[in-house]
């Protein structure tokens, strides 16, 4: 998907990246000061400071479907693109802030795989099995070499091929991302979702949401992306440096900046990072923050939303 919008979706010209991408760069770094101002003075809660920087995409498409047709096309791509940067932000994130004890070794081997992977795709292999073998060679270096794994990912997409065959085959790319939609959207990410949360919810109080990290995780989601994203684009848009999408007017693009705090699985990945050796009240409390933050954001940013996109306007944002 990175790819694609990469080559030729929303990430594809200057013009088209520059507003999403200062939304999304202010989306990460508010939140991220936020969780610091609230949490400074505790190296061990420190260690947290990424979780609210994420964006669940596929939970906050999911609210925005809700939605139908009362919403502008325009915004859907433009909430993707967001997402899309935030989600390379945070595998950037989390190579260089979440990575254990590196190995020269595997870092030759996954060089290796690269490069294999590279050739793959200038002889214009299309079958999607060496990439799959090479891939989980890179998989295993890159685990071992001390980043963690989800960069792989990103990488070996990137060498897959866009372009189809001679015979007319739609590209590798377009059939992997289209075949594996399904069991990412309705096995993995739900399976990943439940696995991460597991957060007793009985005996609860309200102390615990106002411990110091999950109210700083609650904060940056809730509080601090709107509050990135929404006043980036005003002031890009007021200085001439950008436009609002088409059709798209103020208050949707401001519930669009709330949605955008859904972190959810995104969040609940960087936390089990972040504390995986902390135990403890870190170990729980973090997940009732991101739990929280995620779902205030999602009702409060379809509510918004739901305000701003009568439905007697969208037949003509709907084609």
């Amino acid at each position: 998907e990175l790819k694609r919008e990469v080559l030729s979706g929303q990430l594809s010209s200057p013009s088209k990246i520059i507003l999403p991408a200062l939304a999304a760069v202010a989306g990460i770094a508010v939140p991220a000061l936020i969780y610091w101002a609230v949490n400074n003075g505790d190296p061990v809660a420190m260690r947290g400071w990424a979780i609210p920087t994420a964006t669940d995409i596929a939970f906050a498409l999911g609210i925005l479907a809700l939605l139908g047709s009362r919403v502008p096309g325009a915004l859907k791509l433009f909430l993707l693109a967001v997402a899309i940067i935030d989600d390379i932000g945070a595998i950037v994130i989390i190579a260089i802030f979440y990575s254990g004890d590196l190995s020269v070794g595997m870092f030759g081997v996954a060089g290796a795989a690269i490069v294999m992977l590279g050739l793959l795709n200038w002889r214009g292999i299309t079958s999607a099995t060496p990439y799959m073998l090479v891939g989980a060679i890179l998989w295993i270096a890159v685990l071992k070499s001390g980043i963690h794994a989800t960069l792989a990912g990103i990488v070996l997409a990137m060498f897959i091929p866009m372009s189809g065959n001679k015979d007319g085959q739609e590209p590798l790319l377009v059939r992997l991302e289209h075949d594996l939609h399904a069991t990412v959207a309705f096995i993995i990410l739900p399976v990943f979702a439940f696995a991460n949360a597991g957060i007793n919810l009985s005996g609860l109080r309200l102390a615990d949401l106002a411990a110091p990290v999950p109210m700083g995780i609650a904060l940056g989601l809730i509080v601090g992306k709107q509050l990135g994203i929404f006043s980036v684009i005003w002031l890009a848009v007021k200085a001439g440096i950008a436009k609002l999408p088409e059709g798209v007017g103020w208050m949707q693009m401001y519930g669009l900046s709330v949605l955008c705090g859904i972190g959810f699985t995104m969040s609940l990945f960087i936390s089990s990072l972040a504390f995986e050796q902390a135990g403890g009240e870190y170990a729980m409390n973090e997940r009732l923050g991101i739990i929280f933050g995620s779902l205030v954001s999602a009702v409060v940013g379809y509510l918004i939303l739901r305000f701003a996109s009568p439905p007697n306007h969208t037949k003509e944002n709907a084609r």
